[in-house]
């Protein structure tokens, strides 16, 4: 087991002209109190508490200031001069800032940042595309935070939170010796796994369609239960439900990347195969723009819980281009068609697949692409046999 560490960024989105306020006036008064301890020498963290006591900050940034000062005096290469820039992130120990997860705004991620006593700043924040999965993992306390800065660079608010997972390590194979698992993530079903036998028939195959109907319930509820609430004025009533019914979403998610994970353990040297998601995906509904960024949501987040529940057990996750996983017939390559949501027809009338679970094909398809990008391991139709034709249509 060992310890990784990542420092994530998250940039601020437009906070009003009294959270602005606010912000410059921790930033300020955490210069000064810096500047006040490091040219009184406070080369320990009695000394440092005693001249940052006096100073109007949360208990957080005081902490913070008591053990970075003496640190700061045991570098020869750091001048007091350095410290008139007034470029210094405000740190904060981790016991202050906390994420929270609002999916049914257009900023879903929040970030409470302290100010002074017991007055706090809650504030949007868009993080980096490819850091969402140590979101998930300190939001799901799979991950714990470390030190936080907040930094104003070029007119813009950042905050950085360091955040640490435990995680296997995981065995380094050949691709011969891998056991790829395709994870297809849906509408009907929310998920669906599948690895393959030597003769190259789907084993264990595993759909999570039940789960699927209740995140699209739950979505439905949503929709009309905050559209009659809102003709009714009641904003507030609306905002705790939706926020009621997302976490509702949310531990379904958690569960389903939980038992993904368990599937995967259960094989030797299993490598997950995932989409990438800088692909769109071409099976969804993409109905209202509503639901867009909800399907959006919902497919981000189990990528990423996946991901690093996946690492935190040594299990390596790779991503392959969905684009028309779910039309492509997985033994000819030939594209077919959904005769239903839940069924895959080949259009190939020589191909044996005929009919097949979709699902199921687009996942099986994730396995045969990941293989086609080895370089080591060169992928044929003819290992895709009849064997496979046991697999029943659902």
């Amino acid at each position: 087991m060992d310890p990784l560490t990542e420092t994530l960024t998250l940039k601020l989105v437009n906070p009003n002209t009294h959270k602005e306020r606010k912000l410059r006036e921790t930033r300020d008064e955490y210069q000064l109190a810096l500047h006040d301890a490091f040219t009184q020498d406070c080369d320990t963290q009695s000394k440092a508490n005693d001249v940052v006591v006096n100073y109007d900050l949360s208990g957080y940034a005081k902490n913070a200031l008591k053990q970075y000062v003496p640190n700061l005096l045991d570098d020869d290469t750091y001048g007091a001069e350095e410290l008139q820039e007034g470029n210094h992130p405000v740190r904060f120990t981790n016991e202050g800032p906390q994420l929270d997860h609002k999916p049914q705004n257009a900023i879903e991620w929040y970030v409470k940042i302290p100010h002074h006593e017991d007055y706090h700043l809650w504030l949007p924040a868009q993080p980096k595309s490819n850091q969402r999965e140590w979101l998930e993992a300190l939001y799901h306390s799979d991950a714990e935070m470390g030190e936080c800065q907040l930094i104003e660079r070029d007119g813009e608010w950042y905050f950085h939170v360091s955040a640490t997972m435990i995680v296997e390590q995981s065995s380094s194979v050949s691709v011969e010796e891998q056991t790829p698992i395709g994870v297809d993530l849906g509408e009907a079903a929310l998920a669906t796994v599948c690895h393959r036998t030597e003769c190259g028939s789907p084993a264990n195959p595993t759909l999570w369609s039940r789960e699927g109907r209740e995140v699209r319930r739950l979505r439905e509820t949503y929709f009309s239960a905050v559209k009659r609430l809102q003709e009714r004025d009641s904003e507030r009533l609306a905002e705790e439900y939706g926020d009621e019914l997302w976490a509702r979403i949310d531990d379904i998610l958690h569960a389903v990347s939980k038992e993904i994970v368990e599937y995967a353990q259960q094989v030797e040297n299993p490598v997950l195969i995932i989409e990438d998601l800088t692909h769109i995906r071409e099976n969804m509904d993409y109905g209202q723009f509503m639901n867009r960024r909800l399907h959006g949501w919902a497919f981000a987040k189990l990528h990423a819980q996946i991901t690093y529940k996946a690492k935190e057990n040594g299990i390596p996750v790779e991503t392959v281009d969905p684009a028309y996983t779910s039309k492509e017939c997985h033994s000819c390559g030939e594209h077919g068609y959904r005769s239903r949501q839940a069924v895959f027809k080949c259009s190939n009338t020589e191909c044996w697949v005929g009919e097949y679970q979709a699902d199921l094909n687009a996942a099986l398809n994730l396995v045969k692409r990941y293989y086609a990008s080895c370089e080591s391991h060169v992928q044929t139709d003819s290992e895709f046999s009849s064997d496979e034709k046991g697999v029943a249509v659902t």
